[in-house]
């Protein structure tokens, strides 16, 4: 088996899940990581018993092989280093959302399919087991034809005027923060469910806080705070309601929310089909609720024996094992380092989301800003 070498660029949270991922693929190796200070870098380097360090993508191109990056950075950095790495023919997984606008994103695309490489973006939901068992049930027919969809992701870690991060400023994170946060998230594992794209929504946002106090922290979700900086406007929403059809005429629902008090990291999907429904909960993400109308309810944890196709392989712990976060994390990753194996990154219907896939998530990011300020449904082109 060919060892994959892998660069994990950006060592905050994310970052360090990625090297836990990484990790635990067969065959498959951390051996340098990049951030911008070098003597944190190389403190982290040390501390994860990672070979190389550097301050960045360039700085190691020359000095070591690699035949993949972990683009973990804040969006801003997203289109630059990718190109980077593309350009020098090295495979790419990149953080979301994917750019700062869709143009971009499908330049990248385009440079990828040219080289012949594969990409990936770490929409990490689609690759827990029960949404695949979802996607399963759905496209076997055994939920009958789908009728609604319902999805919510709710937070709470913007709901003072004091919760600062550098998703707030546009030109760090671009003109959308909640929807293209975790929103991006619910529509992909919607979509990836139901094997239909949105083609048309209607979205509102909310501002909760015009202006908010930048204050001092160490990473997205630092628990201490530092010192007040100062304030900054707030251009970018907290919140949002889209309501969307699917291109296989299909409706949908989503709620999406950073300053809903109580509310961790919740996102829902709930399926309602014809003949039966699914929701499913990552806050409880081995567990699938079915809904029956003329029988009980069922409610299924991950196990081989209550799977269907292809989603039985996600059954990687025994029954009543929780198989939650961090797995979906390493699914995504091993089925992408596979395609990299393979060489099969020209096909298309991957389990994990491709450059592609992110590319269209950001073309709905904009439809909801542009739904926002017009105040009319917008149709999102192919």
């Amino acid at each position: 088996m060919k060892k994959i070498r892998a660069a994990v660029i950006g060592l905050g949270f994310i970052g360090r899940q990625h090297v836990e991922a990484v990790r635990r693929i067969p065959g498959a190796e951390v051996v340098a990581v990049i951030g911008r200070n070098r003597e944190r870098i190389a403190a982290l380097a040390e501390e994860l018993d990672v070979p190389y360090s550097f301050t960045s993508l360039e700085e190691m191109l020359g000095q070591i092989e690699v035949d993949v990056i972990h683009n973990c950075t804040p969006t801003v950095s997203h289109y630059e280093i990718n190109k980077k790495a593309l350009e020098n023919g090295i495979h790419v997984y990149s953080e979301k959302p994917l750019t700062l606008d869709s143009a971009s994103a499908y330049k990248l695309t385009e440079l990828a399919r040219e080289k012949g490489l594969a990409t990936g973006t770490n929409f990490i939901f689609r690759n827990s087991a029960m949404v695949q068992e979802m996607q399963e049930r759905v496209a076997n027919g055994s939920i009958g034809r789908v009728l609604t969809v319902q999805g919510e992701y709710l937070q709470d870690w913007m709901l003072y005027d004091t919760d600062y991060d550098w998703r707030l400023e546009p030109a760090v994170g671009g003109p959308s923060r909640a929807v293209a946060d975790i929103g991006s998230h619910c529509m992909d594992a919607v979509q990836y469910i139901c094997g239909s794209r949105i083609r048309r929504l209607c979205c509102r946002m909310i501002v909760a806080h015009p202006v908010r106090k930048k204050v001092e922290k160490n990473s997205t979700f630092s628990v201490e705070k530092g010192k007040v900086l100062g304030e900054i406007e707030v251009t970018n929403e907290d919140a949002a309601f889209i309501m969307a059809e699917m291109e296989n005429g299909t409706q949908a629902i989503l709620h999406i929310s950073q300053i809903l008090a109580g509310k961790k990291n919740a996102l829902r999907v709930i399926i309602g089909g014809s003949k039966a429904a699914l929701t499913w909960d990552q806050e409880q993400p081995d567990r699938l609720h079915i809904g029956n109308r003329d029988t009980g309810n069922e409610e299924i944890y991950v196990g081989e024996q209550y799977m269907t196709g292809h989603a039985r392989a996600y059954a990687s712990l025994p029954n009543g094992h929780p198989v939650a976060w961090s797995e979906a994390m390493k699914n995504g990753v091993e089925h992408f380092y596979r395609t990299i194996r393979e060489g099969t990154q020209a096909e298309e219907d991957k389990e994990y989301a491709t450059f592609a896939d992110a590319a269209y998530i950001m073309k709905l990011i904009e439809a909801c800003l542009e739904s926002d300020r017009t105040g009319e449904w917008v149709t999102v082109e192919p």
